[in-house]
């Protein structure tokens, strides 16, 4: 059984940073997708970054890159999002999530919460301005 569990979410000004890790566990092979969505309230849950761990491709969400970075630390096998210049709009669940299916970590340039199939219980982060 697959077991993802989030932490590091909080509350922060805009401008400052939060990092979050993601502990993966109950899994077997080494190629799969794993990253980072989040949900703000009313809205869809969104991409924001994803990595293709049998390469190490990632990709993220336009409005993050730049700001925020993913990173894979098989050892541990935990997934951290590093958070910088963090905005008000930025405020959302975070939710780690993985996938061993083989279907790609994108699908038509995006990230699909649907071709995920394992969650986390979700991570909160506030950003105030």
């Amino acid at each position: 059984q697959v077991h993802l569990v989030e932490s590091g979410g909080g509350s922060v000004q805009a401008g400052g940073s939060l990092r979050l890790a993601c502990v993966a566990s109950g899994y077997s092979g080494s190629r799969y997708c794993i990253g980072w969505f989040r949900q703000a309230p009313g809205k869809e849950r969104e991409g924001v970054t994803v990595v293709y761990t049998g390469t190490g491709t990632t990709y993220y969400d336009p409005y993050v890159k730049g700001r925020f970075t993913v990173s894979l630390d098989n050892a541990t096998n935990t997934l951290y999002l590093q958070m910088n210049s963090l905005k008000p709009e930025d405020t959302a669940k975070y939710y780690c999530a993985a996938d061993w299916r083989g279907f790609g970590c994108i699908s038509d340039g995006e990230m699909k919460a649907s071709a995920y199939e394992y969650w986390g219980q979700g991570t909160q982060v506030t950003v105030s301005s």
